[in-house]
């Protein structure tokens, strides 16, 4: 397949430069991942820029949890699209929806002109929002280059029929990328259902930390997340999935 896309979701350097040397085409950059990802550190940013100079597409979450916000987190939001285009990111990943489901157009209208001429993907709030055809006409309206979707199920394999309707109706206008549960194999499976072109993986991998010293008893979050396993994304995955994209 010739002009596919394959994004690689990261959130440390490490990840960045593996994602990189796979082959992906771009990267987004997030936060603690193993909570779905929230707005990385601008820090994290420049130095992933100090060594690469893969597209990078910022995730601008500022909590985990739904997709509606206070007042207070918008002003967050708004801000941090803001500060991200000064720093030279390539584009954004926003969502914001009302309490009945359905896209906050004013709220995605003022973050849409504070992204000015970065490229913006509408995450992963279409995949609760009420009606996702809805939604997609939306998106266009709004000048959205891209919508990241599982097809509004878990994982992708089982939103599959939702998905095919949706590339379908990309018209040209968007692109429906297709993530949640994609490796190279799913790739295989999913991509001649669906016809669609792009899609977002981590490529994860568990590391055993380099701590010899173990502290026990004592967790600096969720009890049943261990503090000695480091989440990075592996090359080897990567260069995997490119490899059945380019023989589709």
């Amino acid at each position: 397949m010739e002009n596919y896309i394959l994004e690689a979701c990261v959130d440390s350097v490490e990840s960045a430069l593996a994602a990189q040397n796979g082959g992906a085409s771009r990267i987004e950059l997030c936060g603690s991942l193993i909570i779905g990802g929230t707005t990385p550190s601008p820090c994290l940013f420049q130095e992933i820029r100090e060594h690469s100079d893969i597209c990078t597409h910022i995730l601008i979450r500022p909590r985990f949890g739904d997709f509606c916000y206070t007042d207070y987190e918008f002003r967050i939001i708004r801000r941090e699209v803001r500060n991200f285009r000064k720093l030279g990111a390539n584009g954004v990943v926003i969502g914001i929806l009302k309490p009945d489901g359905t896209l906050n157009m004013e709220q995605m209208k003022a973050l849409m002109e504070e992204a000015g001429d970065m490229s913006v993907t509408l995450h992963r709030a279409f995949d609760v929002c009420a009606d996702p055809l809805e939604a997609m006409e939306q998106a266009k309206e709004l000048g959205i280059a891209t919508i990241l979707t599982s097809g509004q199920k878990n994982y992708c394999l089982e939103g599959k029929d939702m998905l095919k309707k949706l590339v379908e109706r990309e018209e040209g206008k968007i692109t429906i990328q297709v993530g949640s549960g994609v490796d190279a194999d799913t790739i295989r499976r999913i991509q001649p259902y669906t016809g669609a072109h792009a899609f977002h993986m981590s490529g994860k991998q568990n590391l055993e930390s380099r701590m010899v010293y173990r502290k026990e008893g004592v967790s600096m979050g969720v009890a049943s997340i261990s503090e000695f396993e480091i989440i990075r994304t592996q090359e080897e995955k990567i260069r995997q999935a490119c490899q059945v994209l380019e023989s589709l």
